[in-house]
């Protein structure tokens, strides 16, 4: 698949997904179950966002970069009636044959096809991972058009501050895509830049596989425009 004057790191991402999506799904359809870390921030994060929403037509929550929909389903189970969008079409395949009673899109967060608004809530699930750091201010200003006022983003990723290529991954060699290692410090205030307010901010040293820190960001959308 190619989009007109799409952005190379766009296209090498959407490739490298579109190859692991069947394994990617198989591997991580049960990573939870083992990461407390990664269930008390998501259970949080879905206690915030229907304890602020209000009215009709922001009660919606999407998970960019949903890939398999694991992360979509878990809050779905946690209460919250959300829909998934991701650059990998075989990633969405993979969603909705998994999750057939959710809905999921194909798309770009770097270019969200949604209202202004119309979200109650975002979830980036280590997704922003893959688009260079200077585009992060340009993200984080359509997540918060997206968002009505007072809705909540959470973002999660990688600690660091590093740029990786990823040549092998979920048994497949020949890609070649990024991903980054961003600092907690530097995303929150790219954020905050975009109309965001903290809530809160989380970090862990590395468990099971992984080779280092986590960290979440809980963001509130302010007044007005992002």
């Amino acid at each position: 698949m190619t989009v007109p004057d799409e952005p190379e790191y766009l296209a090498a991402t959407r490739a490298g997904y579109d190859t692991v999506a069947a394994d990617y799904a198989a591997l991580l359809a049960d990573a939870l179950a083992d990461n407390p870390f990664d269930r008390a921030v998501l259970a949080l994060y879905a206690e915030l966002v229907r304890g602020a929403a209000s009215g009709e037509g922001a009660q919606q929550v999407v998970d960019v970069g949903c890939g398999p929909g694991r992360i979509t389903a878990h809050l779905a189970g946690l209460g919250l009636n959300v829909f998934g969008i991701d650059l990998s079409p075989a990633m969405i395949e993979q969603a909705r044959r998994r999750h057939p009673g959710l809905e999921f899109r194909v798309g770009q967060m770097t270019a969200l096809d949604l209202p202004p608004g119309s979200v109650a809530g975002l979830v980036a699930w280590y997704c922003v991972i893959h688009v260079p750091p200077a585009e992060h201010p340009v993200v984080f200003s359509g997540f918060r058009r997206a968002l009505a006022p007072g809705g909540h983003l959470l973002l999660a990723f990688h600690a660091g501050d590093e740029r990786r290529r990823i040549t092998a991954a979920y048994g497949h060699s020949g890609l070649a895509f990024d991903a980054y290692r961003l600092p907690p410090e530097r995303v929150e205030q790219q954020a905050v830049r975009a109309g965001f307010l903290p809530v809160a901010r989380f970090s862990h040293a590395p468990i099971g596989p992984e080779k280092t820190a986590q960290a979440y960001l809980i963001l509130r959308a302010g007044e007005g425009a992002g």
